[in-house]
């Protein structure tokens, strides 16, 4: 059966376009799924993506493995599309950017005060889905990555239950390094790069991964990330540094560990390990200082009514609220009233049922070009007002939504969870 996807319609037509889904939606816009490959890891084969299109975007570009949500962000891949990593908005039979909707719409799509501060929706999230572990990587701080024009960036973890029936290879994270770590070691391993693996994972620790927990990752942080389908609400940048020399016997070039480095810096090993935040890497306190256990807003929630709203992602990061999340979860036959402080981006990981005026669901299997109806772009001027949810399935409907910084008047602080064990 042939998919039909929208045309991308002219920019010339985006304000109108733009308007009309506004209205037709009450400020809610539907979005098309956002697949990106890496072509240094192998998929995961947990995000509905069908079988016979793993690498729809060819061989040599790699297999899918992440699925990006309401990113004005573009993918830092070689050899990637004009559009690869940016979020469309559909309506009408057609689509046009989400970057462009937030050009056009400002302050009523994405709030008039993170319009002012960022001029763009400075966020993004998405599902990471691979068959076994990332390299050790960090992601730059603001300092270093705005060297080469980018952004540093945070990023936090989540690992939906509802996407991890399995577990494939490897379901550990090594994160940091090991208290009392030195920079000279760390030297030695990137003096070893071409010698086999570097050995950095034996200066570091690993931790499991557990279904419905997630973690804090600030910039400058060394991860590895394990096999579990991971969401991710992180900073709008896809800056990185890869410090593995070697995974699972796959190489890891020394492109990747300097693509996001000043070009008169690409061997410069004091300023490759400079980049890394040495305090926050050796923490002895590291799991008390990032992890993170779902926490219930008893503020938005109804246990007798049907419908818990839980922080998944949360904390402030160098002072700040820059990245948070919730899970919201209705029972079959209720209903509640999300409304939030500002914007936010919705996926439907479980169960069917309307979204204000728009149905949504989550499928099963979804064709590489098919537009299915479980992701959302909830705009400012919607989530302020507020918008009602109705599970009209058999069972929990249950969805992600992420938000930009300082959407909320406060947020539970890292370690908050331990009140309620």
């Amino acid at each position: 059966m042939a998919i039909v996807q929208s045309k991308i319609a002219s920019k010339d037509n985006v304000a109108s376009l733009l308007a009309q889904a506004m209205e037709a939606g009450d400020g809610v816009l539907r979005l098309t799924p956002n697949w990106v490959p890496r072509s240094f890891l192998h998929p995961g084969k947990r995000i509905k993506l069908a079988p016979t299109d793993w690498y729809a975007l060819g061989v040599n570009r790699g297999g899918i493995d992440e699925r990006w949500f309401a990113s004005t962000t573009e993918a830092a891949n070689e050899g990637r599309t004009e559009d690869e990593g940016l979020s469309y908005v559909k309506f009408g039979g057609e689509r046009f950017l989400l970057r462009d909707a937030v050009e056009e719409g400002k302050g009523s799509v994405v709030g008039e005060k993170m319009w002012a501060e960022y001029k763009r929706w400075p966020v993004f999230s998405k599902f990471f889905d691979n068959a076994g572990p990332i390299p050790h990587h960090m992601h730059q701080m603001q300092q270093h990555a705005e060297l080469t024009g980018q952004q540093g960036k945070p990023e936090s973890y989540y690992f939906p239950p509802q996407l991890n029936a399995a577990e494939n290879h490897f379901d550990y994270t090594f994160m940091g390094l090991e208290p009392g770590t030195t920079k000279d070691q760390v030297r030695k391993c990137l003096e070893n790069w071409n010698k086999g693996d570097n050995g950095i994972l034996d200066l570091s620790k690993a931790y499991r991964l557990k279904r419905g927990s997630g973690w804090l990752v600030p910039a400058g942080v060394l991860h590895a990330p394990g096999s579990l389908c991971t969401y991710e609400p992180q900073w709008g940048s896809d800056v990185f540094g890869m410090y593995q020399s070697l995974v699972e016997g796959r190489e890891v070039s020394w492109d990747l560990l300097t693509k996001d480095v000043p070009a008169d810096k690409k061997y410069d090993l004091d300023y490759i390990i400079e980049q890394l935040d040495w305090e926050r890497n050796v923490d002895p306190y590291f799991k008390d200082h990032n992890y993170l256990e779902p926490i219930v807003d008893e503020n938005k929630s109804d246990a007798a009514a049907g419908y818990w709203d839980r922080w998944i992602v949360y904390g402030l990061i160098e002072g700040k609220q820059r990245i948070s999340a919730k899970e919201l979860t209705i029972m079959p036959g209720a209903k509640c009233r999300m409304q939030d402080g500002g914007a936010s981006a919705w996926i439907t990981v479980q169960g069917r049922g309307k979204f204000g005026k728009l149905d949504i669901d989550s499928p099963n299997m979804i064709r590489f070009g098919e537009e299915p109806n479980d992701e959302l772009y909830i705009t400012a001027e919607a989530g302020k007002n507020g918008v009602e949810i109705v599970n009209t399935g058999s069972e929990p409907l249950v969805g992600l939504r992420y938000f930009g910084p300082d959407t909320h008047p406060s947020v539970p602080n890292v370690g908050d969870y331990k009140k309620y064990l």
